[in-house]
């Protein structure tokens, strides 16, 4: 956008969030899929490019960096968490400074949007006052300051609630939390902020008053949504705002041509793409940066975490994929499982109870049933027969199977890695192959098959004489043998 003044965001993200009970810190915590600093990040940076963004950090601030450190954000540390004006103080070094404007968030708001707070910015460079606040109208303002006007609509103050009189507490218009700041009039006031408060802390709140008192006209922008302010201070807050990121991201693809079955059922990240007419059944899940492409069939039931599915495809139910790439036409499950780098071709098929880890599986090969494929290469228009395992780990190191064009593997077939099946070779069902089998070789490795004529006849008659009473054996010493 065009900016009349440079404009700086900080993003207060150093609280311990002691009411969510977590040794994590609060925003850490994940809804949609992305820790709840992540998404404000993301909101800031389409407003201001990321080298104007500060990250104030304090409790696991390493953890803290690590999640949004890539955005190429700045940071700056609460040593002590000693209220919300000490977090924006922190600041001082990078920004006291500068000229323009500032602009306050929280991490823990990850449904406020980019046009919320482009028109918030609005506001403030059209008026210039000291400061612009972002407020909203509530039937229920239970635990929210009140907003204090004058007759002219300004605000002279932000009444917490517990130092509320009676009648302000019938106030319904809030306070969200979210400032723009004419940033030389902020560094100037700032340090006046006293922690006259139960807490001893340094509230942001109070600035408003000392501007007031000073003269200096503070306005107010009223949030046409009031769940894009909600906030996360407990587990249960935490669980709204994901369903709310759910339901958003699932209207989203509905309106893009997916059909969901029962979309309230439906887990889907808010960086997953889907294509246009695939269908995703009751209670399936698409997690993380999974791309699904177009006329796909997601069953009811199945997980798919970080995995590029081609078009055409079917995904059974209660299948759960992870980390792996299946290509257009193929068919996955029921009850399959793909772990760690799998690669499945266009249009192979792999059946119920079937698990890959780190496999590359060709183009037109089946495996139908039942079978493990772990640290393998299996080539193109290959059949693995049900029960087919390779045993691909020694105890110390994994090792590779490689089941080269057309080979075809029995049921039951074991598998001793490193070992090579050649092309168009054929492995008897039930071997254990543990060296080379050539191209168009017929690999057995089993015991010969004996019959005993008769034997099962002698076995039951056996049987039959041992389960005959002996009706001559004594009674141990001291046991009696009349009753009473």
């Amino acid at each position: 956008m065009n900016q009349q003044q440079p404009v700086w965001v900080v993003i207060l993200a150093a609280g311990l969030g002691t009411r969510m009970k977590s040794n994590w810190a609060k925003v850490l915590h994940r809804a949609g899929g992305l820790p709840l600093i992540e998404h404000v990040v993301r909101t800031a940076i389409q407003l201001v490019p990321p080298d104007q963004v500060y990250v104030v950090v304090g409790y696991q601030g390493d953890r803290v960096r690590e999640a949004v450190s890539s955005y190429g954000v700045r940071f700056a540390v609460q040593t002590e968490p000693r209220g919300t004006a000490d977090a924006v103080a922190s600041t001082r070094s990078f920004l006291a400074d500068c000229d323009g404007l500032l602009i306050v968030l929280y991490g823990d708001t990850p449904l406020l949007g980019p046009a919320t707070l482009r028109r918030l910015l609005a506001h403030h460079q059209q008026s210039r006052p000291a400061a612009t606040l972002l407020t909203m109208t509530l039937d229920d303002p239970t635990g929210y300051g009140r907003i204090l006007t004058h007759p002219d609509g300004s605000v002279r103050a932000i009444v917490e609630e517990r130092a509320a009189t009676a009648e302000q507490r019938r106030i319904r218009r809030v306070n969200t939390g979210i400032y723009c700041f004419d940033n030389r009039k902020l560094w100037q006031f700032i340090h006046r902020i006293q922690p006259n408060n139960p807490a001893g802390e340094y509230y942001l709140t109070d600035i408003v008053e000392l501007f007031d008192s000073a003269g200096l006209p503070v306005h107010a922008v009223e949030l046409e949504d009031p769940t894009e302010a909600l906030g996360i201070n407990t587990r249960i807050d935490l669980a709204r705002v994901d369903r709310i990121l759910r339901e958003r991201k699932a209207k989203e693809l509905m309106l893009a041509g997916v059909t969901i079955e029962y979309p309230e059922t439906v887990r889907i990240d808010v960086d997953v793409q889907v294509g246009q007419d695939t269908r995703i059944g009751p209670f399936a899940q698409l997690l993380g940066k999974t791309v699904v492409y177009e006329d796909v069939e997601i069953g009811a039931g199945t997980i798919v975490k970080d995995c590029w599915i081609g078009r055409g495809a079917m995904i059974h139910p209660y299948c759960v994929l992870a980390d792996s790439r299946v290509e257009a036409g193929a068919i996955i499950g029921p009850f399959a499982r793909l772990r760690m780098n799998c690669y499945i071709g266009t249009g192979a098929a792999i059946g119920n109870f079937v698990e890959m880890k780190n496999t590359r599986f060709g183009p037109g090969s089946k495996a139908m049933h039942l079978a493990y494929l772990g640290d393998a290469e299996v080539g193109a228009e290959v059949n693995i027969g049900a029960g087919t395992i390779t045993c691909n780990y020694d105890g110390v190191r994994k090792h590779p199977t490689f089941i080269r064009d057309r080979a075809f593997v029995g049921s039951n077939v074991t598998l001793i890695a490193p070992v090579e099946v050649g092309p168009g070779s054929y492995i008897g069902a039930g071997s254990v192959i543990t060296d080379p089998v050539p191209a168009d070789a017929l690999g057995l490795g089993r015991a010969r098959q004996i019959v005993k004529e008769g034997w099962a006849k002698r076995r039951r008659e056996q049987q039959a004489a041992s389960a005959t009473p002996n009706t001559n054996l004594e009674p141990p010493e001291g046991c009696s043998t009349q009753h009473t």
